[in-house]
């Protein structure tokens, strides 16, 4: 859980005087909660079930995070100016294609720099007359900054910093949802559409971090808590933490920004490559495309894998890999033990002709070295509803 109580990649730990708060700050507390540090926000690690009991309550009911730490943004035209002009000058900052973005629809994508590597990922959300982007807090300013330097002049951009987000997951968190607004029922995986409830305006995606079916809900920084108490005051909807929500998501195999991607690798070498549409693929015009580009055609250096050790002892970000005959080959970037998957699991970059599933490999752990095999993402299948 190292990287869960530093601030999000930076590798040092904000003072707690200095920290920020969430609108849910005061209902975190009233829960039980033990915060931490997390990317200059106080944040829940995990209420009074622990990490254990939210991670499997996810699992198999509902399970609601507090995600208003991330940055929230909205790109409108100019007056005069279309929306495909707002969408071609994103583009020239991620890798995805936007202008095939159409309203209602949510793609994930990277902001990419010269050399390929990643500065950031985001989603991005078309609802017609703009678009909403929700990008990391640790990275939010250097993000929005970026935005404002390389695109500011061609459309508006709004920091949507009087919003909040929470994402509600699990096999029964749209039932639950529902109850509040039943046409949500309709959504399917990365669909998106604003809906009022009780004079506030949502902005609901069915997308989320876990692996799991769910949605994410952008909401005013003032009607958030009403908002939280209702959604747990439903039947079989639990508050759940980042301990929780990093071992959910590592078993799905979804990347954390600091620790599974960052400026050092490309979409293609974190297993990224679904994330670029074939017209970007074809005309570029992103940063760092070239070296994309020629990954895609000739295959990176090295890969992100899936890896399963030996015994129920987690290994840990920064543990080395090595081949069975002690040849250098990568290192681990996140590891938890898995409560669904029931054993230990990890994610790491080896070089590219190693990363053949059942490879077997040694990993270093506490001073030692032990095996682990190399295994297809994710350590458990996904559950997103698909139309």
């Amino acid at each position: 859980m190292r990287a869960l109580i530093a601030t999000a990649g930076t590798g040092s730990v904000t003072p707690e005087d200095a920290l920020l708060e969430t609108p849910l700050g005061a209902l975190h507390r009233e829960l039980g909660a033990r915060m931490v540090p997390f990317a200059g926000y106080a944040m829940p690690l995990q209420y009074r079930a622990g990490i254990l009991a939210e991670h499997r309550h996810t699992r198999g009911s509902a399970s609601l995070f507090d995600v208003s730490h991330m940055g929230q943004v909205r790109l409108s035209a100019r007056p005069g100016a279309s929306m495909e002009s707002v969408a071609r000058a994103l583009e020239r900052l991620v890798a995805a294609d936007i202008v095939g973005l159409g309203p209602g629809r949510q793609r994930y994508t990277q902001f990419t720099n010269g050399t390929g590597g990643i500065l950031d990922d985001l989603m991005v959300t078309s609802l017609g007359d703009h678009l909403w982007l929700v990008v990391n807090a640790a990275c939010k300013h250097d993000d929005i900054e970026r935005l404002k330097v390389l695109i500011g002049e061609e459309c508006d951009i709004e920091v949507l910093e009087k919003r909040a987000l929470v994402a509600l997951q699990g096999p029964a968190a749209v039932a639950a949802f529902a109850r509040l607004v039943p046409d949500s029922q309709g959504l399917s995986f990365m669909q998106a559409a604003l809906w009022t409830l009780d004079g506030e305006t949502l902005m609901v995606s069915r997308s989320g971090y876990t692996g799991e079916d769910g949605v994410e809900v952008s909401v005013s920084s003032g009607g958030v808590d009403a908002l939280a108490r209702r959604l747990l005051a439903a039947d079989g909807v639990e508050a759940a933490g980042l301990g929780a929500r990093d071992s959910l998501r590592l078993e799905a195999g979804l990347c954390l920004h600091g620790n599974d991607i960052d400026t050092t690798t490309t979409p293609v070498e974190a297993g990224l490559a679904w994330s670029i549409q074939k017209r970007r693929r074809l005309e570029g015009g992103f940063p760092g495309a070239d070296v994309i580009v020629s990954q895609l055609r000739d295959g990176p250096p090295r890969r992100r894998v899936g890896l399963v050790p030996q015994g129920r002892a987690p290994v840990r970000e920064g543990a080395a890999i090595r081949s069975s005959s002690g040849a250098p080959l990568g290192t681990v970037t996140s590891g938890v033990f898995g409560p669904t998957a029931e054993r230990p699991v990890a994610m790491g970059y080896v070089a590219g002709e190693a990363a053949v599933t059942g490879t077997v490999v040694e990993v270093e752990r506490r001073s030692s070295w032990i095996e682990a095999e190399i295994r297809s993402l994710p350590f458990v299948p996904h559950r997103y509803h698909r139309s």
